[in-house]
């Protein structure tokens, strides 16, 4: 939030229309009325928008008030911020098959997200000799998520330093 709303004695206009804190329109009222109409009930007057004359007050806590907006703007910014990160599944080269189900499950859950899912295979040693046993495993977990949605191969599979490695988004 830039700019925090004005309240009680900030408010400048003479007038006000005037919403109470049950969100009913009480009409337009002079600001002095309407801030004594505010503490009566132990309340503040926070003027909800300037951009029209005369300015919309409403009768409510202003703290609460304040927490509401920021709840709304952080609502709505917040799927902007979920855009595709980048979620890895690590294998390793003996890994069972009962496994492989286990990181599906978890790449499912990643993809359900909107996240892209890179899928390593570590290899070690004489293990990159066999490299073609890692690239059996790596398309078992592919073939059991496509079984359960639909998914795209942003990077087809490729030969790393450390391994093998493939990244997966939803279709």
């Amino acid at each position: 939030m830039n700019k925090k709303p004005l309240y009680n004695n900030q408010i400048l206009a003479k007038e006000v229309r005037l919403v109470n804190e049950d969100g009913e329109q009480m009409g337009i009222v002079p600001k002095d009325e309407a801030l004594n109409m505010a503490r009566e009930k132990s309340l503040d007057l926070i003027q909800v928008t300037e951009k029209v004359d005369p300015p919309v007050c409403r009768i409510g806590d202003y703290g609460k008030y304040l927490y509401s907006q920021q709840k709304k703007e952080r609502k709505m910014g917040g799927s902007k911020k979920h855009a595709g990160e980048l979620k890895m599944i690590r294998l390793t080269y003996n890994i069972s098959d009962n496994d492989i189900e286990t990181r599906a499950i978890a790449a499912e859950k990643f993809l359900v997200k909107g996240d892209k899912v890179k899928i390593d295979l570590i290899l070690r040693g004489r293990q990159n000799s066999l490299a073609e046993f890692g690239k059996q495993k790596i398309n078992k977990l592919v073939e059991s998520l496509q079984s359960k949605m639909e998914i795209k191969i942003e990077k087809p599979l490729t030969k790393e330093p450390k391994g093998l490695s493939m990244i997966i988004s939803k279709k």
